[in-house]
């Protein structure tokens, strides 16, 4: 049949590879398989068996079988029950698709054959040829389940192609790699990569048995020591020598009798010490049962501290801890009045939400000590895991209670203030949502009857006061933010800063240093000068910082240079802390075309925002930069469009949109900036640009708009109120719907500024547009 053309029924095989001199059997399953297996048998018995490179395709293309295949001969086919056919089959010869017919009965290929190209130098063969029967004997002596007779066999085989076939067939490879040998004719590289092929399979069957050899060495060595121990402790207890937990179990039953602790606990525990008095000492659930009663004994079940409800000594804490801060204060004396007149009363929990540095957490502290409960704080920042929340079950290795319980443990009281910090910052991963283990937490009507994974026993959680804080309530998750009573900390103002820092910070940080006020003198214009100059924030953390960074400088000068007392001037200011690190803008010296001031809302306080506008000869182009959000540009087309819509009335020309470029560009383009409240000062910087009227150069604006011209509220008013007192702006123009938070902002601030309220963008335009 040397090197002749045929055109056969093509067979795809899944996970197989048939070799030339090869008899096996598989079933055939698909219906154009069975159809090639059909019109072999009605004429020569010759079919075509080519590898299929994906087995998951069903219907295969011819893309997906590979172009060298075997010629082969069906010997013998059974029909099976469910239709399919068992097919003996004999390999006979290499051959390659030259041609591919696919109808919807059956697939044909026009293949020719191929023959071996034999390998010049017989004694590289006969090396080669060793190499692989060597290999064979190592297979043999690794898996010994190898019919002994077939390496016997494929051991007598002279030919080296032959050897390649017979041997790739019997071998363990992967059909992927068996098709490799079958698709090389060459006989010296076919029998190369088979060594390479068989070294590896060898290498790995090799580390598995070394593998699996450790395995069962440790195995014996773990039953050995059982039947040990087991030996021993019947040695032990004949001898009367037996060390059992029993003694331990009547210690815990002593400590127990002195406790009033809740039935269910104590039936608990008396299973855990009958479990104990059967443990041996060397046991490994030893440890484990005796982590577990200890746990549950420490817990406070039947503790609790007494509380005062005096409202004028709460008061004295708070205002001798924290300045300011009215009605955070306002609502915890609430609080303690409620709780006078109701001592039954389970109240709600408080969420102290503001920006960093506020005193949300020390304002937690002085309320524990003026109820005189036990303080304890429970960080909940990154928390992932619903187990940190309900701990995890004692049968696990390292099991351990989750913070909850830990927390009340640590505070050795039922009744103790918990402070639940930076509740917003909490997230969910594949292991549980600890948001939802906390609403059970915080709901005073599930709590009396909280269950630790850990603990697996009620605790009555009723009694604790929770007081959580966050930094931004928008990242609060909605039905604990339902639960919650939100109290909102705005930033302090400059003066109240200096009052913070002249009454609790310098105070606090001389004595850290080991100074005075003596030795420390620091007058209040250098303290305003750091609030200015050197922070930049809503709290007064990085103050805090700042005049700790003076304290131990003065310290090292005092030691150093022998001074006795240090008085901080600005030039010895700028010699501490360096240059000033901000500058604050300050109001335009004249009033401008095309610019406008609007106030902007950040982390660390407000800010002032210029905006400015400029307009070029062009076809309508709207450029926005300055690192603009979405929200931003939707503001600043809003506003276009209402100008658009209004022209005649604003005196702008009509078709300003179709020969006019413009630039809208917000300055400090490296900061992103967005959200709807620079919309009315987009407005009136466009009105500006297009008309030629300037902006008043000392008024500032803020509030969103809409395509009928509405001026929409805004949040962060105080901020930006004092972000625009620091600029020396003279008028600020909010919306009429901020009316009620103006009430609020610092005397000062209304004394210094004069506020618009304005419902409609004219309203905007007619006050601060120039005539």
């Amino acid at each position: 049949m040397a090197n002749k053309r045929y055109r056969l029924p093509l067979i795809p095989l899944r996970g197989l590879t048939v070799f030339p001199g090869i008899v096996i059997h598989f079933d055939v399953g698909r219906p154009k398989s069975i159809a090639a297996i059909e019109a072999a048998m009605s004429s020569d018995r010759l079919v075509f068996l080519s590898y299929q490179k994906d087995s998951f395709i069903e219907n295969p293309t011819r893309e997906d079988i590979s172009k060298i295949g075997v010629i082969a001969e069906v010997k013998q086919i059974l029909r099976l029950p469910d239709g399919n056919l068992r097919v003996l089959i004999e390999g006979i010869s290499r051959a390659a698709i030259t041609r591919y017919y696919d109808s919807e009965q059956l697939v044909e290929a026009s293949v020719h054959e191929k023959e071996d190209i034999p390998c010049e130098d017989s004694l590289q063969e006969q090396v080669l040829m060793r190499k692989v029967q060597n290999l064979l004997k190592d297979f043999f002596d690794l898996h010994e389940k190898i019919n002994p007779e077939a390496i016997a066999s494929i051991l007598e085989i002279e030919d080296g192609g032959e050897l390649a076939d017979v041997t790739a067939s019997n071998y363990p490879l992967k059909p992927h790699d068996q098709q490799i040998v079958l698709e090389t004719l060459d006989v010296r590289l076919r029998l190369e990569k088979l060594i390479a092929l068989m070294e590896n399979e060898n290498n790995i069957l090799e580390v598995e048995q070394g593998v699996m050899s450790k395995l069962k060495t440790t195995l014996d060595k773990n039953q050995r020591d059982y039947i040990l121990r087991e030996q021993m402790k019947v040695i032990q207890e004949e001898l009367g020598d037996f060390e059992s937990g029993a003694a331990e179990a009547d210690d815990y039953r002593e400590k127990m009798k002195n406790r009033n602790l809740p039935k269910e606990v104590s039936e608990k525990l008396e299973e855990e010490f009958l479990r104990l008095s059967r443990l041996s000492v060397m046991s490994q659930e030893y440890g484990v049962v005796e982590n577990y009663i200890d746990t549950v004994l420490a817990m406070p079940w039947d503790k609790e501290t007494d509380e005062n409800v005096d409202i004028k000594t709460a008061k004295e804490i708070l205002d001798r801890d924290h300045y300011g801060l009215e009605k955070v204060k306002e609502r915890i004396l609430e609080y303690l009045a409620v709780k006078t007149l109701s001592p039954e009363s389970k109240g709600s929990i408080i969420c102290l939400a503001g920006p960093p540095g506020t005193g949300k957490t020390s304002i937690a502290r002085s309320l524990a000590e003026a109820l005189g409960r036990k303080y304890v704080r429970v960080s909940l920042g990154g928390i992932q895991n619903e187990a940190e929340i309900r701990g995890h079950r004692k049968t696990y290795v390292g099991a351990m209670p989750g913070r909850i319980v830990t927390a009340l443990k640590q505070a050795g009281s039922k009744n103790p203030l918990v402070l639940l910090d930076e509740i917003d910052k909490m997230s969910s991963d594949f292991r549980g949502d600890p948001t939802a283990a906390m609403l059970e937490v915080l709901d005073p009507e599930q709590n009396a009857a909280f269950r630790d994974h850990f603990l697996e026993l009620p605790f009555d959680l009723s009694q604790v006061l929770f007081v959580t804080t966050a930094n931004s309530i928008e990242n609060i998750p909605r039905p604990l933010y339902d639960r919650m009573d939100i109290i909102e900390i705005s930033g302090y103002t400059e003066l109240e800063k200096l009052s913070i820092a002249k009454k609790y910070l310098i105070p606090k940080q001389r004595k850290l240093n080991g100074l005075d006020a003596k030795k420390l003198k620091i007058s209040d214009k250098v303290i305003s000068l750091i609030i200015e100059g050197y922070t930049r924030e809503s709290g007064v953390r990085s103050l805090e910082r700042k005049l700790a960074a003076i304290c131990r400088k003065a310290a090292k000068d005092i030691v150093e240079n022998g001074k006795t007392s240090i008085t901080v001037n600005e030039k010895l200011l700028k010699e501490y802390l360096g240059g000033r690190v901000f500058i604050y803008d300050h109001a335009p010296e004249t009033n401008m075309v095309g610019m406008a001031t609007g106030l902007a809302w950040t982390e660390v306080g407000g800010d002032t925002l210029a905006i400015e506008v400029n307009t070029m000869k062009g076809t309508g182009k709207l450029e926005l930069t300055g690192n603009l959000g979405d929200v931003m540009k939707e503001s600043a087309r809003t506003a276009l469009s209402f100008i658009r819509a209004n022209s005649d009335e604003l005196s702008v020309n009509a078709d300003f949109y179709k020969d006019k470029d413009i630039h809208i560009h917000v300055p400090e383009g490296a900061v992103p900036k967005d959200g709807p409240s620079a919309g009315i000062t987009m407005a009136t910087a466009l009105v500006s640009a297009l008309t030629g009227r300037a902006v008043r150069r000392d008024i500032a604006m803020t509030g969103e708009i809409t395509l009928r011209g509405r001026v929409l509220g805004i949040g962060g008013l105080r901020e930006k109120s004092l972000a625009a007192y620091r600029m020396g702006i003279k008028k600020i123009i909010i919306p009429f719907e901020n009316k009620k938070d103006y009430e609020e902002l610092p005397d000062k601030i209304k004394e210094e500024i004069k506020f618009v309220f304005a419902k409609e963008i004219k309203e905007v335009f007619a006050n601060a547009l120039c005539d």
